[in-house]
Formats: C-alpha cells, structure tokens, sequence
C-alpha cells in the first residue's frame, strides 16, 4: 500500500467536514469548478479522477441529476464513504484503482478532478493530462481543481503561511491538524503557469485559470471539436 493511500484511508470518515476547514475559500472553489462544467448533455458521462469520498461529483450531480458518473481512487475505504454518499444510485459507478496508471476505455463529457493531481511527480502530471484528453468526446471539458506551488519562493511562503494561519484558526482539533500538516508532506504542487502549459501542449484548447486564492486554482481546458472548420 502506497503511503497516500494509508493516509487517506485513515481519514475518510472525516475527510469532507476537514475540507472545508482545510480549504479556505471552499464555496468559491468547488463552486467555480461546477459552474465552467458547461457541455451540450443534459446527462453527460462524467470521470471524477481522485474522487476521494465523491464530494466533487456531490456538488456535480446537482447539476446534472441525469449524468452517469465514473469515481476512481487508489483509496478504497475513501469510495467506501461515496458508496455511502450515493447509495444504490444506478449512474454512480466505482473504480478502485491509480488513476495514473489505469487504462480506461469509455469516451466522457467532463473529466473532472479536485485536491488530488497535486500528488502525481510532473511526468506523471503531463501523461494524466494527455490521457484525459484522448478519454475525451469532441467538445468535452477538462476541469483541474487544485493546489499550485507559488510562483516564487516570496509567494509561496506566503501562501503556505496564510493557509496554516486559516487552519490553526479553523476549529479543528491539534491532532487533525497535524495530520492534515503530515499529509501535505506527500504533495507535489506544481506551478500554475507550468500546468496550463502542459494541457495546451496536449491539445486542448481555450486552456484557463477560472479561478485562483492563494494555493487553490481552478484549471479549465476543452476538446476541440475537430470536424469544425
């Protein structure tokens, strides 16, 4: 078992009311990536990679009550907890699997990610981009919600040290804290500008940050639609 994945099956019971605390702008964030989740189906298939405890595809599915939704996560005790979310749901379905490394074969609508890309090394960033792109449909949407290294040294101390000021002043209890603060010892940020870079050269276009606080970005890319001339 890989060290992500013990820690993040020690803390899915508590894992969505921690994110809120441990995310500071959290309506905004989840909420900005919903609202660019834009596409021509009133019931698309949609990928939630690193669905965790399904809270994005939560948020999604009210949105789009009809759409079939695809979760995968290396953690199976995190999908245990959407299991629990969705109940006997018929267009919810389950992979527990590393999304990195998994080879999927259906075509989807959106393919959708939040707070978990950050854990992947940059190759493996790179490839997950590509591979999203080839699962897409024409016209379908990519949509990265997560955390960003600062662009320098200056702003990423200063991101850090606002995010643990929010954290130590959120109400959690020391010992969540600290788990939380063991857990971001795992990440591997990567800078913004890098990323967007990175989904342009695997060919999406109209590549964008919808939105950005602090460490919290919310990338946005679409497939083009290649019949259009």
């Amino acid at each position: 078992m890989s060290e992500i994945q013990r820690k993040f099956d020690a803390i899915s019971k508590k894992y969505d009311e921690q994110r809120r605390k441990f995310i500071p702008c959290f309506d905004d964030f989840y909420g900005a990536a919903v609202s660019v989740a834009s596409v021509d189906s009133e019931n698309p298939c949609i990928l939630d990679i690193g669905a965790g405890t399904g809270l994005l595809s939560a948020f999604l599915m009210k949105r789009y009550p009809e759409a079939s939704f695809t979760l995968i996560d290396i953690s199976e005790k995190m999908l245990d907890m959407a299991k629990d979310r969705f109940g006997n749901k018929s267009n919810v379905k389950y992979i527990a699997a590393d999304y990195s490394k998994y080879d999927f074969t259906e075509k989807y609508d959106l393919v959708v990610s939040a707070v978990s890309i950050h854990h992947l090394e940059d190759e493996e960033k790179k490839e997950l981009y590509k591979k999203s792109y080839s699962i897409l449909k024409e016209k379908g949407v990519f949509i990265n919600a997560d955390q960003v290294h600062g662009e320098t040294p200056f702003i990423e101390n200063l991101n850090k040290t606002t995010w643990k000021q929010h954290v130590e002043s959120s109400g959690l209890p020391e010992e969540e804290i600290l788990a939380g603060y063991e857990r971001v010892k795992l990440d591997k940020d990567t800078c913004l500008d890098k990323q967007l870079d990175w989904l342009k050269e695997a060919g999406f276009c109209d590549v964008s940050c919808i939105y950005k606080y602090y460490q919290f970005a919310v990338m946005f890319g679409r497939k083009p639609d290649l019949n259009y001339s």
